[in-house]
């Protein structure tokens, strides 16, 4: 099995394509951040790509991910899939390559052969999930040879994901969790409010804190610098117990990522 450290907090990159985009990636780079995350379907692996040369960090300072589009699940188009990627990142090889959806499940199997391949090549360096189900990657770990290191799914405090946590945990998988701020509802939630007050920072950042208290890794998008420095300043939030608990308690149930056609059955 291959397994791999990664940064507590990353970068998001959904809907962020644009020359001001890219200068903010570029800074949160130059600021801190680790771990910049993309996919085929943003349609901006280039601009992630000129954002990592401009920021001047060797490449071994830090992890990329991007995502196989459910177009290219055919195995015959997912090595002419990864090396488009590749040049668009303008990289010799990917730290993380997702499957994005758990889409056709019953055939899945083929896809994650494809992508063994493209370990042994070097292509990639380990294979990672999206979207998937507990039930999915319990399955799922029987159809590859490597070991899947991450399942990014949404989680926020309106959405726990207490049951895929046990799961991923057991199995030594990392949660990276998109939509972490909860498409900016944060401001909604008492919860967050009276932490964020009570330590002088934003409900955001209490929101991000609380996804590293579980271990998981929170993937904030933002195309204002000031915003990905806090967003990175969660890092020096430390929750009580007692303040992780009052989120926990929260019982309001909200996803804002689901696509009927391609989504799985998530309570299954």
């Amino acid at each position: 099995m291959s397994y791999i450290n990664l940064p507590k907090i990353g970068l998001g990159t959904m809907q962020t394509n644009s020359k001001k985009a890219r200068g903010a990636l570029v800074e949160g780079l130059k600021y801190g951040f680790r771990f910049i995350d993309t996919a085929q379907m943003y349609l901006n692996e280039k601009t992630v790509g000129l954002a990592i040369k401009e920021s001047g960090i060797s490449r071994d300072e830090f992890t990329v991910a991007t995502k196989l589009w459910i177009s290219n699940y055919k195995p015959e188009k997912v090595l002419r899939s990864v090396n488009k990627s590749l040049k668009r990142l303008q990289l010799e090889t990917i730290d993380i390559f997702y499957l994005h959806w758990p889409w056709k499940f019953d055939k899945i199997e083929s896809t994650f052969k494809a992508m063994d391949k493209l370990v042994e090549k070097g292509a990639i360096k380990h294979i990672g999930v999206s979207n998937f189900t507990p039930k999915q990657i319990e399955k799922s770990l029987t159809y590859t040879q490597n070991h899947i290191v991450a399942n990014q799914v949404e989680m926020h405090p309106w959405l726990q994901q207490k049951e895929l946590l046990a799961t991923l945990k057991k199995n030594k998988i990392h949660l990276v969790a998109y939509f972490p701020l909860m498409h900016g509802r944060f401001n909604s939630v008492s919860e967050l409010l009276q932490i964020a007050e009570k330590h002088g920072v934003s409900p955001a950042q209490v929101s991000l804190a609380w996804i590293m208290s579980k271990d998981a890794i929170p993937i904030p998008k933002s195309a204002n610098i000031e915003h990905l420095k806090s967003n990175y300043d969660s890092l020096k939030l430390k929750l009580t117990k007692d303040e992780i608990k009052l989120i926990d308690s929260i019982e309001t149930v909200k996803r804002y990522a689901n696509f009927p056609i391609i989504a799985p059955d998530w309570e299954n």
